[in-house]
């Protein structure tokens, strides 16, 4: 073996072990692109023939340049493989340990039925498999006979439905973070192109997703083409590219519009000759073509690493189409630091498009411009710590001045204090990120202060030491939560202090509760005009 597999790589291979061996036996294995997912079925095949009993490897992909990277994959992992290619006028499967095939031969009947002895099914791209021609070709097969299959894919999603009639379950999945984070794939920063004329409410759904055509009208209509062209040369002037676009004329456009403003582009489609085809790759991985325009050719088995920009002149409502396009940037490179992702977007609209947060299943919030998706990762976990600080800190509050003896209120912005006087009284302030407390005196004469020995402490112990204060320093009756002037009915001054305050009375308040709502105003603005020293 010419290679060391990588940690998850292994992890992956185990997991689909184990799941057959506890009865499953249609299971899938979903990698980011840039995992590696060939390098892993390539593995697993090695591995997996000594326990076939004699029986071959039957491995299925949809496109030629998946059928040749699964073989060169396969070789570089045991050279001494046999491995046979079946695809249109190849025909090497009599005398192979391993065969890889193409779907759209195999779904010939004569050619599948030449197959003889295959005891283990690797579907490469397998949210394709739903497909009628898939399913034919795995029913022939033995998928649902026992055959052991493993699927491989970066995402597990297909608009129009049908995979869990295919696979029975997911045994190992790996988020895109995941590997950013650990230096397997390259970090991503996004940035939007708004295009003011573009109408994406114009343009029909079908399938789930924009129409490809109606899509391509709206771009070429709009000018968004030279908009793309021109944030290119402003924002990846230095960059190698690739720009996804809904249509082949879309695709030629865009590489126009990118000549014309310095940048060498060149457009690449499905339906291209193959020779063709494959020079314009070549003169990119060359560096003598630095952006490919292609009408959705390149989301599965194109592999440059050196690419760094991608552009989604597509926009769509799949999260797993707009992951295998993005996922074309991700793959690091010597000098490579990371990949710029321009999304072209229009003024507004009523579709809710994929977004750079969809490239992790995680749940992150919005994208901010400039920002890369490991930072608004990062920064969304410590937004959530810090609500899950709070959330705790209230009960905990809500707790304990709950339950005292003292007449605690609190303010709108929520700082706890005792009122002591008209002219004085006590509170707390939260030291920030912690569950710390310092106490805190304020005078209409002094000001704040607090205590001689200023230190942040637990709150048990911060509002107990303010409780004692309160107690040395005003009357019982003012500061006590059950004293009994607190029942009776509210005085004429207070209700007219409450109405020349703009203070809302509630219908059925005692003198308490009024006295309550004149202390929150006042001490709430006091405190709102007091710029507080910082904690220690």
């Amino acid at each position: 073996m010419s290679f060391t597999p990588r940690p998850y790589q292994l992890e992956a291979i185990e997991a689909l072990r184990q799941g057959w061996a506890a009865g499953q036996n249609r299971l899938a294995v979903v990698l980011p692109t840039g995992a590696g997912k060939t390098v892993v079925f390539s593995h697993l095949a090695h591995r997996m023939l000594d326990t076939l009993g004699g029986r071959r490897v039957l491995v299925i992909a949809h496109r030629e340049e998946l059928l040749e990277q699964a073989a060169a994959k396969l070789y570089a992992v045991d050279p001494m493989l046999r491995v046979g290619i079946v695809k249109a006028q190849r025909d090497e499967h009599a005398d192979a340990d391993v065969i890889v095939a193409s779907v759209q031969t195999l779904a010939v009947p004569r050619r599948r039925e030449a197959i003889r002895d295959v005891g283990l099914i690797i579907v490469d791209e397998c949210h394709h498999a739903a497909a009628r021609s898939y399913m034919d070709v795995l029913a022939h097969f033995g998928a649902w006979d026992g055959t052991p299959v493993a699927g491989f894919t970066a995402t597990m999603t297909r608009t129009d439905g049908g995979l869990a009639e295919v696979w029975q379950d997911v045994v190992f999945r790996l988020d895109i973070l995941d590997m950013i984070s650990d230096g397997y794939l390259c970090d991503v920063r996004g940035k939007s192109i708004t295009v003011d004329t573009l109408d994406l409410n114009k343009v029909r759904t079908r399938g789930g997703d924009l129409v490809d055509g109606q899509l391509g009208r709206a771009l070429e209509e709009s000018g968004a083409l030279d908009a793309i062209a021109k944030a290119y040369a402003e924002h990846a002037a230095d960059r190698p590219g690739v720009v996804f676009t809904p249509t082949v004329a879309t695709a030629q456009a865009a590489a126009a519009s990118l000549r014309a403003v310095g940048v060498t582009a060149a457009p690449v489609w499905g339906n291209m000759g193959r020779d063709e085809r494959r020079a314009t790759l070549a003169r990119y991985e060359a560096g003598n073509v630095q952006v490919l325009t292609n009408c959705m050719v390149l989301t599965e088995g194109f592999d440059a690493p050196h690419t760094s920009c991608v552009v989604v002149a597509r926009p769509t409502k799949s999260p797993g189409l707009y992951v295998q396009m993005v996922g074309r940037g991700l793959r690091p490179a010597p000098g490579k630091t990371d990949a710029l992702l321009l999304d072209v977007m229009g003024a507004a609209s009523r579709h809710k498009l994929a977004s750079m947060v969809d490239l992790t299943a995680r749940e992150i919030g919005e994208a901010e411009e400039g920002k890369t998706l490991k930072q608004v990762a990062e920064e969304h976990v410590a937004t959530e710590r810090r609500r899950a600080l709070a959330a705790r800190v209230e009960a905990e509050e809500i707790n304990l001045f709950g339950g005292s003896a003292i007449r605690w209120l609190r303010t709108k912005d929520g700082t706890w204090f005792i009122r002591l006087t008209g002219a004085m009284f006590l509170f707390l302030r939260r030291d920030p990120g912690t569950r710390l407390y310092r106490m805190r005196r304020w005078t209409q004469s002094h000001g704040v202060h607090g205590p001689t020995e200023d230190v942040a402490r637990p709150l048990p112990e911060a509002l107990a030491w303010l409780e004692q204060q309160a107690k040395v320093l005003a009357p019982q009756a003012f500061v006590a939560r059950e004293a009994r002037w607190r029942r009776s009915q509210p005085s004429a001054k207070q209700l007219g202090l409450c109405r020349r305050l703009g203070i809302a009375v509630p219908r059925g308040s005692t003198a308490g509760d009024v006295a309550d709502l004149i202390d929150q105003d006042r001490v709430g603005r006091v405190l709102g005009q007091l710029i507080l020293p910082a904690a220690a």
